[in-house]
């Protein structure tokens, strides 16, 4: 028998035109939908007086954010009052993640130790952080940072010229000059460079069977290029350096209470589940390679990072980022603590404009393009790291 064509035909015997049709009628009675519930909406407001709309976004804020890395004053607009909640978000998620993989991919391995120690504390954490809620978990860092930590005057030192107090943390930061750019730029070099050289020892190991050292080479090509691109910029070496006065702690850069509280909780409790993630994509790798791996004479640490890792990324990237979408949207419980993120600006100006729809229209589409982004860039990962079969 001949296999059934697959042209398409504009008959209702056709399973693709009815397919078609089905989509089509699913996609206009869900777009009615809409239509009649925005309509809806904005026909009860009419009748209650109720403004709508986003021009309020060009009006003056008429309110100071705490903490933010672009200076904001309450004369400027509500929309850079969301824009600067936007950039607090993403620079408590950004360095959470970072630091929530390093801490749990570590406590993640060492719960596979066969130190009982080592092995034992591990297991502590990863059940005491990931069976207390989050919010718990940020009430009692808040409470730890501003009670117990000394008054400012009266502040930490545990390194040089960095002052840590229940006003946060305070640290010498570089003056701005025109060398900086030249030395970001070094640095981009440098990654690129190092990717390179990377990307060539990987071929030259899957071509010659020679194995040619990546991390100490690629970190020397990194900082030869930011060291060039530092000494063509001028050499820029100027630090603003804070100094403690009698009532307070002032130049230098600082990170609040709030911003700390929330980065802690945040990264101790996500990390938490990244530890249990990599345990299981480890404990999924065939005890056939542990074996070979001992055959060749491996170290436990060479075998961890050459052969168990690499094989179980394909197992552990998926749920890892679940993680990463459930710590950047865990990231507005900071509101309960005080810490401008987005949510909290948008709780202020709901309050103060009372235009409840519009903003939380705009969280829904910040938290929306963020796990879609984010998503998108670890499936891309994933499918690099993916086994591919010939």
């Amino acid at each position: 028998m001949a296999a059934p064509s697959k042209h398409f035909r504009w008959s209702w015997r056709s399973a693709s035109f009815r397919s078609l049709v089905y989509q089509v009628v699913a996609v206009l009675l869900v777009a009615a939908a809409g239509w009649y519930l925005v309509h809806n909406t904005l026909q009860n407001m009419r009748v209650r007086g109720i403004q709508s709309g986003f021009d309020f976004l060009l009006q003056p804020a008429g309110f100071a954010i705490s903490e933010s890395l672009f200076e904001f004053d309450s004369a400027e607009t509500y929309a850079k009052a969301f824009l600067i909640g936007l950039s607090n978000t993403l620079r408590v998620a950004i360095v959470g993640i970072v630091l929530a993989t390093i801490l749990g991919t570590l406590v993640g391995i060492g719960r596979l130790s066969r130190n009982f120690l080592v092995r034992s504390l591990c297991g502590v954490y990863v059940e005491s952080f990931r069976n207390v809620p989050l919010l718990l978990q940020l009430f009692i860092w808040y409470f730890v940072l501003t009670e117990f930590l000394p008054p400012i005057d009266e502040a930490l030192q545990p390194l040089p010229n960095v002052f840590f107090s229940k006003n946060g943390l305070q640290y010498p930061i570089p003056f701005w000059a025109m060398g900086h750019v030249w030395l970001a730029a070094g640095a981009l070099a440098g990654c690129i460079g190092a990717w390179a050289w990377a990307r060539f020892a990987r071929r030259r190991h899957e071509d010659t069977g020679q194995v040619l050292p990546v991390i100490v080479p690629g970190l020397a090509i990194f900082v030869a290029c930011a060291s060039i691109g530092w000494l063509a910029g001028g050499a820029p070496s100027a630090l603003d350096i804070p100094e403690r006065t009698q009532i307070t702690v002032v130049g230098g850069g600082a990170v609040t209470p709030e911003f700390l509280t929330v980065l802690m909780g945040l990264t101790l409790y996500t990390a938490s589940y990244i530890a249990e993630i990599v345990r299981g994509g480890i404990q999924a790798v065939a005890y056939g390679q542990h074996e070979a791996a001992a055959a060749l004479g491996l170290s436990r640490v060479q075998e961890v990072r050459l052969i168990l890792l690499p094989q179980a990324l394909r197992v552990i990237i998926p749920p890892i980022t679940s993680q990463y979408l459930n710590l950047t949207k865990n990231s507005s419980l900071a509101v309960a603590v005080g810490y401008p993120e987005l949510v909290s600006i948008s709780t202020t100006s709901l309050n103060q404009t009372g235009r409840a729809i519009e903003s939380i229209a705009l969280v829904m589409i910040a938290y929306l393009t963020l796990s879609l982004l984010t998503a998108a860039i670890m499936n891309w990962y994933n499918r690099r790291a993916a086994i591919r079969e010939r």
